[in-house]
């Protein structure tokens, strides 16, 4: 670039000198997991990650000695032997462990679900729902059981599926004692006890106890059979009436 000077009437042009430009590369970062090839934003939220593949668990309550991958998981954990849950719905007060919890739970009173399948249409509460819900059509299922070789689509179902092994049962009925492997399995048995029926058809007001059953319910306001047999193409409104009809296939045999 050039500059022009006025020196005793006699205009001269100078010249820049060129800037440099920096020239030292950056060291590239291998922020993906070498196991499920999930990339992350940061070598520390990736060694988090890694932690879910190895099992590796370096943070154990000092109370019960159950341990966990990731310091956020054993601080939630804490509140169990506190029985503090400080974030508390403002329409039905139900008090929950986080803010995460709470603003899923409003959903329920708006029915808000915002996040949409692009292949089947079915929508969800939750970002990550969605995401879980995706691997049903790619069939994709990252996480394995080191014990017999099972594969799961949420790490959930592994971590549930590794009690059928080790026999383990923590969740603790408070009416009559009984102890069950899943949180799940525990909320259905306690409507047994309550009798409470919080899912309603909006359609006909039949109540349900379960939300999978009101799910399954509504099919037969829709007509919608999900399930399709592979042999002779008929459909299904629920999997186990698939079941039930694919006996009848194997009985000719």
């Amino acid at each position: 670039m050039e500059r022009r000077k006025q020196r005793g009437g006699v205009r001269v042009q100078e010249k820049k000198a060129p800037s440099r430009k920096k020239t030292g590369r950056k060291r590239p970062i291998n922020r993906r997991c070498q196991h499920c090839h999930k990339d992350f934003i940061s070598d520390s939220v990736l060694k988090c990650h890694l932690r879910i593949h190895t099992g590796e668990k370096p943070y154990e309550c000092e109370q019960c000695g159950k341990a966990f991958a990731q310091h956020k998981g054993l601080k939630l954990h804490r509140f169990i032997h506190t029985g503090e849950k400080p974030h508390r719905c403002d329409q039905c007060g139900k008090t929950f462990t986080t803010n995460c919890n709470l603003k899923q739970h409003r959903r329920s009173h708006t029915v808000e679900k915002p996040f949409c399948c692009d292949q089947c249409g079915r929508t969800f509460t939750t970002d990550s729902n969605l995401k879980v819900h995706r691997r049903l059509h790619a069939g994709e299922k990252p996480y394995s059981c080191d014990k017999c070789g099972k594969t799961f689509a949420q790490y959930s179902q592994l971590k549930s599926h590794r009690r059928i092994h080790t026999g383990e049962k923590p969740y603790l009925c408070d009416h009559c004692g009984e102890i069950f492997a899943q949180d799940s399995t525990l909320k259905r048995h306690q409507l047994t006890h309550t009798g409470e029926k919080p899912y309603r058809c909006e359609q006909c007001g039949k109540h349900f106890t379960q939300a999978g059953s009101l799910r399954r319910h509504l099919r037969i306001h829709t007509g919608e059979k999900p399930y399709w047999c592979e042999q002779c193409g008929r459909t299904f409104t629920d999997g186990s009436s698939l079941k039930s009809h694919q006996r009848s296939h194997l009985a000719k045999y």
